[in-house]
């Protein structure tokens, strides 16, 4: 998949999120939006390696190491592990966003999921200054 299609997947993602979360649908939108954080990360290790083509010679096993849903093992590949820490330390309100980000799971398909757990991933995503996806749009 392309940068766009990984970016357009995201976005696809978040709005499919919003309208379950309207539909009540708490567990299937927390279930897509944490994808939506993971269409958006995907995104940005495409950037990476597009700037950097080389990268992917300096560890063999770099392109395995894509195929993850981990928010957190995402930001590494992606190479933004010290932009991350770098937010948190400065910015409180995106240190819990990204708190709730960590709490998703790929394994969220198989729980019910309670409202208010899949409003807070929403908000936290999608916050328009602190908000996950907003800081990996800065770098995707």
């Amino acid at each position: 998949m392309t940068r766009t299609e990984w970016q357009q997947l995201a976005e696809r993602f978040l709005a499919d999120a919003k309208a379950l979360l309207d539909a009540r649908r708490w567990s299937a939108a927390y279930y897509l939006a944490g994808y939506a954080v993971e269409c958006g990360l995907k995104a940005c290790v495409v950037a990476r390696v597009a700037a950097a083509p080389e990268l992917i010679f300096e560890d063999k096993k770099f392109s395995e190491k894509c195929w993850t849903h981990s928010p957190a093992d995402l930001v590494k590949v992606a190479g933004l592990e010290e932009d991350r820490v770098a937010e948190v330390a400065a910015n409180p309100a995106f240190k819990k966003n990204w708190d709730v980000v960590l709490g998703w799971s790929e394994q969220a398909r198989y729980n019910t999921v309670p409202h208010d757990k899949a409003r807070r991933l929403y908000g936290a995503i999608t916050h328009r200054t602190n908000g996950v996806l907003s800081w990996i749009r800065a770098r995707w």
